[in-house]
C-alpha cells in the first residue's frame, strides 16, 4: 500500500559554504566553494518520503521571491503535492546558511523568514489531503505544531516528531501521545541535559524524555554510530554503515523520514531503524541538503551489496 505522508514544517533556500575549517571569532578564512541548493527540515523529509516512493504532501511557506519560485518547481518536479505551501507577501522565503567543514562536519544558521508565518489554518487545509501519518519538525512555529499534532490525534493518524532543531523551552509536555519522537545527540542534551554518549547515557536520556514526551517509541540518533530505540520497556542499539562521510547536512531529517516511511509500511520500529540508517548513510556521502538524498533504487542497490535485511 502506497502510503501518504504530510510534512508540517520548514522550507529554505540553503546557501552551501564549502571551508576548510570553521573560523573562530575575529578569523577570516577563505572558503573552496559555495552553491544555493534547496534545503529546510521538512522540504528535506518530504523530498526524502517522495524518493523512497510514497505520496509527500509538504504544507510549508515560502515567499514571494524567485527563491520560492526555485523551490517550488523543484518541488513539483520530485512528484510533491505542493497544494498547500502558502506564498507569503510579507516575509522572504527562509535562508540557511551552511559551514560545511573538510570532515563533512556542518554548522548551520537559519534564518526562518516565512516559516515562522506558517499558521494552523495552512495546517487545518493541509489535512484534508487525508494523510495516513504527520511529520514534523521544530523549526516553525510552536501553535502550528501543538495545533497538528493534536488533530493528527484525533483523526487518528501517527504522529512523528523530528525533534530538531533543539529549542530547550519548547513544551514538549503539550504534544501529547505521539507515535515516534527522534531527537539527535545535541537535541537530547538540550531537552534532557544527558548526551547519548554511550548505551548508559541513551537509556538515562530515554528515561528523562520519557518523563516530559509520552511516546510509543523514542529514536536517538547517534550521527556516526547508528541510532538507538526504546519502546517503554526495552532498548536496542542499531549499528551504522560505514561510507565515506562528504557533508552531513540533512541525514536527520532524510533519517527520520526514511523510519517513518518504514514504519507505515511494516509496523515495525526494528525494520524501520535498519531502513533509516541506511538512507541515512547514503545522504552523509554526498553533498547538498535535498541534492543529497537517495532514491528508493539507490537504498535497494547499496542493501543488496552489503546484504543487508529488513528483519
Amino acid at each position: 500500500m502506497k502510503h501518504r505522508i504530510l510534512t508540517v514544517s520548514s522550507a529554505n533556500l540553503d546557501l552551501d559554504a564549502k571551508l576548510n575549517t570553521a573560523p573562530e571569532g575575529g578569523q577570516t578564512v577563505i572558503g573552496t566553494e559555495y552553491s544555493y541548493v534547496p534545503g529546510g527540515k521538512g522540504a528535506n523529509s518530504a523530498v526524502t518520503v517522495a524518493r523512497l516512493g510514497f505520496d509527500s504532501i509538504l504544507c510549508a511557506r515560502l515567499g514571494r521571491d524567485s527563491a520560492a519560485d526555485r523551490l517550488m518547481a523543484l518541488y513539483r518536479a520530485e512528484g510533491i503535492d505542493t497544494r498547500f505551501i502558502a506564498r507569503d507577501s510579507v516575509n522572504p522565503t527562509g535562508l540557511a546558511l551552511i559551514l560545511i567543514e573538510e570532515s563533512g562536519q556542518n554548522r548551520i544558521v537559519v534564518y526562518p523568514g516565512a516559516n515562522m508565518a506558517l499558521s494552523p489554518s495552512d495546517a487545518e487545509y493541509a489535512f484534508t489531503a487525508y494523510p495516513d501519518a504527520l511529520l514534523m519538525q521544530l523549526e516553525i512555529g510552536r501553535e502550528t505544531i501543538l495545533w497538528s499534532a493534536e488533530t493528527a490525534r484525533r483523526q487518528g493518524i501517527p504522529v512523528i516528531i523530528d525533534a530538531g532543531p533543539a529549542v530547550s523551552d519548547f513544551p514538549l509536555e503539550k504534544l501529547g501521545p505521539v507515535d515516534i519522537f527522534s531527537p539527535n545527540e545535541s537535541e537530547c542534551a538540550a531537552y534532557t541535559g544527558i548526551t547519548p554518549s554511550g548505551a548508559d547515557s541513551c537509556f538515562a536520556a530515554c528515561m528523562a524524555l520519557e518523563k516530559r514526551i509520552q511516546a510509543k517509541y523514542y529514536v536517538l540518533k547517534l550521527g556516526g554510530r547508528g541510532c538507538y530505540v526504546y519502546d517503554g520497556k526495552y532498548c536496542r542499539s542499531f549499528p551504522p554503515y560505514e561510507v565515506d562521510v562528504v557533508d552531513t547536512t540533512a541525514a536527520g531529517d532524510a533519517f527520520t523520514a526514511a523510519l517513518t516511511v518504514e514504519y507505515l509500511s511494516s509496523g515495525s520500529i526494528s525494520r524501520a531503524a535498519v531502513f533509516a540508517n541506511v538512507v541515512g548513510s547514503l545522504t552523509v556521502s554526498k553533498s547538498g541538503a535535498s541534492s543529497s538524498i537517495p532514491t528508493l533504487a539507490e537504498v535497494r542497490r547499496f542493501m543488496g551489496e552489503r546484504d543487508i535485511r529488513l528483519k
